[in-house]
Protein backbone atom coordinates (compact mmCIF):
# COMPACT_ATOMS: atom_id res chain seq x y z
CA UNK A 1 0.00 0.00 0.00
CA UNK A 2 1.41 3.20 -0.88
CA UNK A 3 2.19 5.96 1.61
CA UNK A 4 -0.34 8.05 -0.32
CA UNK A 5 -3.31 5.48 0.14
CA UNK A 6 -2.27 4.62 3.89
CA UNK A 7 -2.88 8.40 4.87
CA UNK A 8 -6.12 8.51 2.99
CA UNK A 9 -7.19 5.39 4.89
CA UNK A 10 -5.84 6.92 8.22
CA UNK A 11 -7.88 9.92 7.44
CA UNK A 12 -11.09 7.99 6.25
CA UNK A 13 -10.77 6.02 10.33
CA UNK A 14 -9.68 9.71 12.32
CA UNK A 15 -12.10 12.25 10.51
CA UNK A 16 -15.82 10.89 11.50
CA UNK A 17 -14.23 10.22 15.10
CA UNK A 18 -12.61 13.67 15.66
CA UNK A 19 -16.26 15.24 13.84
CA UNK A 20 -18.00 13.36 16.75
CA UNK A 21 -16.02 14.07 19.27
CA UNK A 22 -16.19 17.98 18.48
CA UNK A 23 -19.77 17.73 18.21
CA UNK A 24 -19.89 15.90 21.67
CA UNK A 25 -17.94 18.94 23.08
CA UNK A 26 -20.40 21.69 21.45
CA UNK A 27 -23.30 20.62 22.27
CA UNK A 28 -22.55 19.26 25.58
CA UNK A 29 -23.99 16.46 27.34
CA UNK A 30 -28.08 15.72 26.12
CA UNK A 31 -29.29 17.25 29.69
CA UNK A 32 -27.74 20.89 30.85
CA UNK A 33 -25.53 21.08 33.39
CA UNK A 34 -27.31 20.99 37.09
CA UNK A 35 -25.29 24.06 38.33
CA UNK A 36 -26.09 26.25 34.84
CA UNK A 37 -27.21 29.52 36.18
CA UNK A 38 -30.34 29.52 33.69
CA UNK A 39 -31.46 25.91 35.25
CA UNK A 40 -30.86 27.29 39.24
CA UNK A 41 -33.33 30.16 38.15
CA UNK A 42 -35.88 27.94 36.60
CA UNK A 43 -35.88 25.90 40.01
CA UNK A 44 -35.87 28.98 42.26
CA UNK A 45 -39.23 29.95 40.32
CA UNK A 46 -40.59 26.61 40.76
CA UNK A 47 -40.05 26.52 44.66
CA UNK A 48 -40.03 30.58 45.21
CA UNK A 49 -41.68 30.03 48.52
CA UNK A 50 -38.89 28.02 49.75
CA UNK A 51 -35.89 30.15 48.38
CA UNK A 52 -37.86 33.24 50.14
CA UNK A 53 -37.58 31.25 53.23
CA UNK A 54 -33.43 30.69 53.30
CA UNK A 55 -30.88 32.98 54.83
CA UNK A 56 -28.74 35.04 52.76
CA UNK A 57 -26.31 32.84 53.46
CA UNK A 58 -28.10 30.01 51.56
CA UNK A 59 -29.61 31.93 49.22
CA UNK A 60 -26.26 33.31 47.54
CA UNK A 61 -25.10 29.25 47.82
CA UNK A 62 -28.15 28.23 46.01
CA UNK A 63 -27.36 31.19 43.60
CA UNK A 64 -23.76 29.94 42.89
CA UNK A 65 -25.08 26.25 43.00
CA UNK A 66 -22.90 25.29 45.91
CA UNK A 67 -23.77 23.54 48.66
CA UNK A 68 -22.76 23.86 52.73
CA UNK A 69 -23.71 21.19 55.39
CA UNK A 70 -27.07 22.50 57.11
CA UNK A 71 -28.71 23.36 53.75
CA UNK A 72 -32.39 21.47 53.43
CA UNK A 73 -33.34 19.83 50.66
CA UNK A 74 -35.14 22.23 49.03
CA UNK A 75 -32.08 24.57 49.27
CA UNK A 76 -30.02 21.43 47.73
CA UNK A 77 -32.67 20.86 44.81
CA UNK A 78 -32.60 24.18 43.91
CA UNK A 79 -28.55 24.43 43.54
CA UNK A 80 -27.82 21.42 41.82
CA UNK A 81 -31.27 19.88 40.44
CA UNK A 82 -32.81 17.00 40.96
CA UNK A 83 -30.87 13.31 42.04
CA UNK A 84 -30.99 10.76 39.88
CA UNK A 85 -32.13 8.35 42.97
CA UNK A 86 -33.25 8.91 46.27
CA UNK A 87 -32.34 6.16 48.72
CA UNK A 88 -33.63 5.77 51.90
CA UNK A 89 -31.60 4.32 55.03
CA UNK A 90 -31.41 3.76 58.88
CA UNK A 91 -29.22 2.94 61.37
CA UNK A 92 -29.45 3.26 65.81
CA UNK A 93 -29.14 7.36 65.43
CA UNK A 94 -31.57 8.04 62.81
CA UNK A 95 -33.05 7.81 59.11
CA UNK A 96 -30.71 9.49 56.46
CA UNK A 97 -31.61 10.05 53.08
CA UNK A 98 -29.22 9.81 50.16
CA UNK A 99 -29.09 11.59 46.91
CA UNK A 100 -26.97 9.87 44.19
CA UNK A 101 -26.19 12.11 41.40
CA UNK A 102 -24.69 10.95 37.71
CA UNK A 103 -22.23 11.79 35.31
CA UNK A 104 -21.26 10.59 31.70
CA UNK A 105 -17.81 8.86 30.64
CA UNK A 106 -17.29 7.14 27.12
CA UNK A 107 -15.75 4.28 26.13
CA UNK A 108 -14.17 3.67 22.63
CA UNK A 109 -14.65 0.16 20.75
CA UNK A 110 -12.78 -0.06 17.79
CA UNK A 111 -12.69 -3.14 15.28
CA UNK A 112 -10.75 -4.05 12.13
CA UNK A 113 -14.04 -4.38 9.35
CA UNK A 114 -13.93 -5.17 5.11
CA UNK A 115 -16.26 -3.72 2.76
CA UNK A 116 -16.49 -4.55 -0.59
CA UNK A 117 -15.31 -1.71 -3.08
CA UNK A 118 -15.74 -1.53 -6.52
CA UNK A 119 -12.92 0.18 -8.82
CA UNK A 120 -13.60 1.65 -11.68
CA UNK A 121 -13.40 -1.17 -14.04
CA UNK A 122 -15.88 -2.79 -12.52
CA UNK A 123 -13.33 -5.59 -10.59
CA UNK A 124 -14.55 -5.16 -6.55
CA UNK A 125 -12.21 -6.03 -3.68
CA UNK A 126 -12.02 -5.97 0.13
CA UNK A 127 -11.13 -2.98 1.58
CA UNK A 128 -9.84 -2.98 5.36
CA UNK A 129 -10.85 -0.10 7.75
CA UNK A 130 -11.20 0.98 11.26
CA UNK A 131 -14.76 0.66 12.69
CA UNK A 132 -15.42 2.64 15.41
CA UNK A 133 -18.32 2.71 18.48
CA UNK A 134 -18.36 5.31 21.24
CA UNK A 135 -20.74 3.83 23.94
CA UNK A 136 -21.78 6.82 26.66
CA UNK A 137 -21.33 4.95 30.23
CA UNK A 138 -22.89 6.54 33.42
CA UNK A 139 -21.40 6.77 36.79
CA UNK A 140 -22.65 8.29 40.32
CA UNK A 141 -21.06 11.22 40.54
CA UNK A 142 -21.97 12.75 43.82
CA UNK A 143 -23.65 11.54 47.12
CA UNK A 144 -25.34 13.91 49.18
CA UNK A 145 -26.53 12.57 52.61
CA UNK A 146 -29.27 14.12 55.06
CA UNK A 147 -30.80 13.86 58.91
CA UNK A 148 -33.51 15.18 59.16
CA UNK A 149 -34.10 17.26 56.08
CA UNK A 150 -30.68 18.97 56.60
CA UNK A 151 -27.73 18.19 54.34
CA UNK A 152 -25.15 16.09 56.73
CA UNK A 153 -22.09 15.51 54.16
CA UNK A 154 -21.69 14.54 51.03
CA UNK A 155 -18.58 13.29 48.80
CA UNK A 156 -17.73 14.14 45.35
CA UNK A 157 -17.23 10.82 43.27
CA UNK A 158 -14.03 11.04 40.46
CA UNK A 159 -15.09 10.29 36.54
CA UNK A 160 -13.54 6.91 35.80
CA UNK A 161 -11.76 6.73 32.74
CA UNK A 162 -12.73 6.22 29.42
CA UNK A 163 -11.72 2.86 27.77
CA UNK A 164 -10.39 2.63 24.17
CA UNK A 165 -10.59 -1.31 23.35
CA UNK A 166 -9.39 -2.59 20.33
CA UNK A 167 -10.75 -5.80 18.74
CA UNK A 168 -8.61 -8.27 17.65
CA UNK A 169 -8.03 -8.50 13.46
CA UNK A 170 -10.63 -10.79 11.60
CA UNK A 171 -9.29 -13.11 9.39
CA UNK A 172 -9.91 -13.14 5.65
CA UNK A 173 -10.57 -17.15 3.89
Amino acid sequence: MSPVSRCFNLMRFLLPGCVAGLLFLLSGCSTPSNTDPKQIAKRKVERAGAYAALTEEHKSLVDLGQLRVGMGEDAVYMAWGAPAQVLQSGDASGEVTTWLFEGTTTDDYLSWNFREVTRRDGTTYLDRFMDRDINIRIYISAELFFRNGALSSWKMLPRPPGNTILAPQPFLR
